[in-house]
């Protein structure tokens, strides 16, 4: 295999697995009515389908690193991928409450350790196009979340209602572990290294605020991808329409995601990009709830903008470090304090439209956190990035090594 060609299959790879790891978390929010109705449960409770994989994401976050440790990337994603089409099968199959309650964990374990081992891999493989990698993988979810938005109430109409559409993605789930397998068939051997804890800058603050930013678009991406449509249903819109509208907002992530990476890594910083994108998803969701009439243009605002943060997002982590281990401990706490705390999001804006009668609250809510979202980056200077976090005895640098530890 050439190195070229090599390159191409990874590629390719990459976006294969990035298609599978949005549509059992934000395809619920098309069908949470259906779901609602066909379990008998509160807004609360369908929450819940959200949160757990989200959570997961974020307990799961540090022991993904020994995974990776332990059996690769090529075997450890494919392990993941495994896990999400079982259990997804097993989960929309199972008639109450409860089980399908429970099925959701190790249905959101796949997708969490999937999602937490793809930055290393790129670290690994793509250390000199890091955007344009981490751009491949977010494009695939951003497809993967589109796709299944837009063809959630269409798929339950043909196929018996919402159980059909979940049992349809996750056998697209196990479809693509073949296809991942054959991909990186020639991917040259990974070096194995003991499976231990990762050790977690804990004490840098600039560690933490890469957390507390990614908690900040966290939460906004899940709420609004879980509770658009249903607040737009409770404004008069049929089901289908409301499914779409948040379709077209994953559909818009594309553009967002191609032009970011196509661009960032050659002009402006880090902090000028994120700016402007935050400034750009505040405008979109205070525009949901001022001006809900001009929905469509709302959503392709919050959907270009959930596509250009992500990839440059998941890139900050390789800006503060030398090597895939250190990448991977920062990774490990941003995702794993992030995604806990952001869990949250899907239950308690539900929660709150229970407590309320009404999700005007809980859009409110969410534009109070589009503004962290638009004013946290203004902390991201390079010369924070540069400096680089403390991971275990060892300080991470990029551009200033030997300056000292990180003091914020």
């Amino acid at each position: 295999m050439t190195s070229r060609r090599g390159f191409l299959l990874i590629a390719a790879g990459l976006f294969a697995v990035g298609l599978t790891l949005r549509p059992q978390v934000v395809a619920i929010g098309p069908l949470t009515a259906g779901i609602g109705r066909g379990l008998d449960v509160s807004h609360a409770v369908t929450g819940l389908l959200a949160t757990i994989p989200v959570l997961c994401m974020g307990l799961l976050a540090p022991p993904a690193q020994m995974l990776l440790a332990r059996y690769g990337s090529r075997a450890g994603l494919a392990l993941c991928l495994g896990l999400i089409s079982v259990f997804g099968i097993a989960r929309a199959l199972s008639p109450p409450a409860a089980a399908v309650i429970l099925l959701t964990v190790p249905v959101g374990i796949g997708i969490a350790l999937a999602q937490a081992m793809l930055p290393a891999l790129v670290k690994a493989r793509f250390a000199a196009k890091p955007v344009f990698a981490t751009g491949l993988y977010t494009v695939g979810m951003s497809a993967g979340g589109a796709i299944s938005t837009i063809a959630a109430v269409p798929l339950a109409n043909v196929l018996g209602g919402w159980r059909g559409t979940l049992v349809a993605f996750s056998v697209f789930a196990g479809v693509v572990v073949p296809a991942w397998l054959l991909l990186t068939r020639g991917d040259p051997p990974e070096e194995r290294r003991p499976a231990a804890w990762p050790s977690l800058p804990l004490r840098s603050r600039t560690a933490w605020l890469l957390v507390f930013y990614f908690t900040v678009v966290a939460v906004l991406y899940y709420g609004l991808n879980h509770w658009l449509a249903e607040s737009y249903v409770e404004r008069g819109w049929e089901e289908s329409r409301a499914g779409v509208l948040v379709g077209v907002m994953n559909l818009c992530s594309l553009p967002g995601t191609f032009f970011v990476a196509a661009l960032a890594d050659r002009f402006g910083t880090r902090r000028a990009w994120l700016i402007g994108i935050g400034a750009m998803s505040l405008l979109g969701t205070a525009g949901v709830v001022a001006l809900p009439d001009g929905a469509w243009l709302w959503v392709v605002l919050i959907g270009l903008a959930n596509g250009g943060v992500f990839p440059l997002l998941m890139t900050l982590p390789l800006d503060v470090s030398r090597e895939p281990r250190e990448v991977g401990a920062v990774v490990a706490m941003m995702l794993g304090v992030g995604y806990t705390l952001s869990a949250t999001s899907p239950l308690v804006l539900g929660a709150l439209r229970d407590a309320t009668g009404s999700f005007t609250g809980a859009l409110w809510a969410l534009v109070g956190v589009a503004i962290l979202y638009m004013t946290v980056p203004v902390l991201l200077t390079p010369q924070r990035l540069g400096r680089g976090v403390a991971v275990g005895r060892s300080a991470i640098t990029r551009r200033a090594r030997g300056r000292g530890s990180d003091s914020g």
